[in-house]
């Protein structure tokens, strides 16, 4: 992966995306930090953060974003476990992508033939490229940090994406950085051409935002 460094604080915030600057650690400083650097943090506790560029960048999430997170990654991984297909992870998979690019996808599948000899991993950052991922939208995230969190995806070797937006309830299909289908609350979704077989109807999925308690709870 080719990767160009900016000259300034200001470029290499328009290179992460535009992202607000309490996002972004410090020390080390931005165009520095390593993936020694972000496994310490993880073993200090301060979890949540990726890596992108020499630069330690805190995951922007909310509650309602790690509800439907839980509840695809449940549904997808019932399916995987159940055809043996690989297994699936949830917000704190965190993979290196490419060297130095450590990304967390709110759900992730990974087929076992891209296992590291066929088996799981037990590093706690594994070089690894999931077959599909999805992240759930949440209102911290900018146009520019997803869309650069896209292309690195597909140009890791992912095959498709999902981009899950709670505010309007849609779910973007992305086939490549560019091709993608959006589908609406209400129709049915399927994760072809990965998971063809897995499917469910977006209703089921969005309800969830407006359950209530049982009568007489």
């Amino acid at each position: 992966m080719c990767v160009s460094y900016p000259e300034t604080l200001q470029d290499r915030l328009q290179d992460l995306g535009d992202i607000p600057l309490s996002r972004i650690v410090m020390n080390p400083a931005p165009g520095l930090a390593t993936t020694r650097d972000w496994l310490v943090m993880c073993e200090s506790g301060r979890l949540h953060y990726e890596l992108i560029d020499g630069t330690l960048v805190e995951k922007s999430m909310g509650w309602l974003e790690s509800l439907l997170g839980m509840l695809l990654g449940r549904w997808l991984g019932n399916y995987v476990a159940e055809h043996q297909l690989g297994v699936v992870t949830g917000a704190d998979g965190f993979t290196e992508l490419f060297p130095e690019i450590v990304r967390g996808p709110d759900v992730a599948f990974v087929s076992w033939n891209r296992m590291p000899e066929g088996k799981l991993p037990t590093s706690p950052l594994p070089r690894l490229v999931p077959n599909f991922v999805i992240e759930v939208l949440s209102q911290g995230n900018t146009y520019g940090e997803m869309s650069r969190k896209r292309r690195e995806y597909f140009q890791a070797g992912v095959e498709l994406v999902w981009m899950v937006d709670l505010r309007d309830r849609t779910i973007t299909v992305f086939f490549t950085s560019q091709q993608f289908e959006v589908v609406k609350q209400g129709e049915r979704i399927d994760a072809r051409p990965v998971l063809p077989g897995w499917t469910f109807d977006t209703a089921d999925l969005f309800a969830i935002l407006d359950q209530q308690p049982p009568s007489g709870a």
